[in-house]
């Protein structure tokens, strides 16, 4: 089987309005988040018909350091008024003091590396002109410069990360989206999880935002054997519903700019650790429930899962745990995953070209551990890897 590749960013989802993000190991990163999610719901997805020439499933089988994130929205400010400027080596950020009259010493800006707030006091009132506990990414606080520029403040912020380009001040969605579309120079997106309907709804959330193509497994399923996943079951078996989809995920591994959502639950291929292999053309996003109701249970949770290895899931790059599921909350889940993506791609730049190697070699099942040109993973002896 091919080499699996364990989950280097988690995202936890859970009932209240919290979001932290922090370590689990050198390289892997928890985002853990509260939005309110208590119930579940589905809505519809995208459907792409393939020109396949056979209407059984069985037919398939033969073709081819710790960062710490206020709740969305996440910066408040009194002041819609300013401008963002992104450097070579730092950000600058514009904001207006209005008409009255302020000296420094009315001027307070306080930094760590992931967070600012700008206060001003004005007739013997401290106003909050900007408060994000979530900046797009690190600065050194300790080379941070501001000053009054006639009635604007002017705050220049230095990068930790000079290569990295800052759609805006603070990590939101839009900021997410279009920064995170950068990083991934194309790649696409696989959802992956025990609910196709999850699946569906978040991969058309990402699609959207990042202007990519949403695919849906299912759909294109369903419209070529012409019956639902369920009496595909009942008329050839389990094993028929994860080759079949399996062999459509073939045929998507050469797509660029798509966000594929799989089939959930017991049939469908991603959870079977040995039906990887063309899953891993591109950066998959694990959507898992669980009860995990703190940081350290999420913590200790997504490090168990990760060990154990018990389910194909857990090849998956990104884990974002829910609590819960509400439709409303979509955008919520869509962003927890865009900033833990983020997080894992800032960590190893070179993935998405890795990415883009590994598809052009005939994503043999050999990712992470690309082999040279001309490797037949049937020449060794190689024992399948469920973690």
């Amino acid at each position: 089987m091919a080499a699996s590749t364990t989950a280097s960013s988690f995202t936890f989802l859970s009932s209240n309005s919290i979001k932290t993000t922090f370590p689990l190991t050198n390289n892997t990163a928890l985002s853990f988040t509260k939005p309110k999610l208590n119930l579940f719901s589905c809505a519809p997805s995208f459907l792409i018909n393939p020109s396949f020439s056979s209407n059984s499933c069985k037919d398939f089988k033969r073709l081819n350091n710790r960062v710490l994130c206020s709740t969305l929205p996440a910066v408040s400010t009194t002041t819609t008024n300013y401008e963002f400027s992104n450097g070579s080596f730092e950000v600058e950020l514009r904001l207006e003091l209005g008409n009255v009259e302020v000296s420094t010493r009315d001027i307070f800006v306080d930094t760590d590396e992931n967070s600012l707030l700008i206060r001003v006091k004005q007739s013997g009132t401290t106003r909050t002109l900007l408060d994000t506990s979530c900046l797009y990414d690190k600065i050194k606080p300790s080379e941070t410069i501001w000053y009054i520029d006639d009635d604007h403040l002017v705050v220049s912020l230095k990068k930790k990360d000079p290569e990295l380009n800052w759609p805006d001040i603070a990590e939101s969605w839009e900021s997410l989206t279009v920064g995170v579309m950068q990083l991934l120079k194309g790649t696409s997106i696989y959802l992956v999880g025990d609910s196709t309907e999850t699946n569906q709804k978040i991969a058309k959330e990402l699609a959207v935002g990042l202007g990519y193509t949403p695919l849906d497994t299912k759909e294109l399923l369903e419209a070529f054997t012409k019956q639902t996943v369920d009496s595909c079951v009942v008329a050839e078996g389990s094993n028929a519903v994860a080759e079949a989809e399996s062999s459509i995920l073939e045929s998507l591994s050469s797509h660029a700019r798509t966000v594929v959502s799989t089939l959930g639950g017991k049939y469908g291929a991603a959870r079977r650790a040995d039906k990887w292999r063309h899953i891993f053309a591109g950066f998959s996003i694990w959507l898992s429930q669980s009860e995990a109701t703190d940081e350290d249970s999420a913590r200790d949770e997504a490090r168990r899962h990760i060990q154990e290895g018990l389910e194909g899931y857990s090849n998956a790059e990104v884990v974002v745990k829910l609590a819960g599921w509400d439709d409303n909350y979509s955008k919520t889940v869509a962003q927890a995953s865009l900033s833990a993506l983020k997080r894992l791609i800032l960590s190893d730049k070179q993935l998405p070209g890795k990415k883009s190697l590994y598809i052009r070699l005939g994503c043999r099942g050999d990712w992470p551990d690309i082999k040279p040109p001309g490797w037949d993973p049937s020449d060794t002896d190689e024992t399948s890897s469920e973690s």
